[in-house]
């Protein structure tokens, strides 16, 4: 037992004097940089160009609202925008309801008489 660790001991030091495998850490460097290189490659690939890109369609949708548009909330309600303002929404829901939404929780816009295809089901 004390054998073993005496030889650890001795291959450690040869290591740190320079006469080990000091010549292939350079390698070692350069080998951990590009496994980094290709970790931030296919992270930026499989998710922040993604996310990113349908942050910018959710931006584009937002900014083209206007009123009369039919479009579906992240609760899942649909209806016609009767009016809007930078920051809120309200959507005609029924004939004679009408709710205030933030702008931010429009998902989607829906093609004209989408509403009205519904109703008559």
């Amino acid at each position: 037992m004390f054998s073993f660790f005496s030889e650890a001991h001795a291959e450690a030091a040869a290591t740190i004097g320079g006469t080990g495998t000091a010549g292939q850490q350079p390698q070692g460097m350069v080998a951990q940089l590009a496994i980094l290189a290709v970790f931030v490659l296919v992270f930026w690939l499989l998710i922040w160009r993604p996310q990113s890109k349908r942050n910018k369609e959710h931006k584009n949708l937002l900014d083209t609202l206007a009123k009369g548009d039919e479009v579906t909330t992240t609760g899942g309600i649909s209806g016609k925008i009767t009016r809007i303002n930078d920051n809120f929404v309200t959507l005609l829901v029924n004939d004679n309801t009408e709710i205030n939404f933030q702008k931010h929780s429009i998902v989607s816009a829906l093609p004209k008489g989408t509403l009205n295809k519904l109703k008559t089901k």
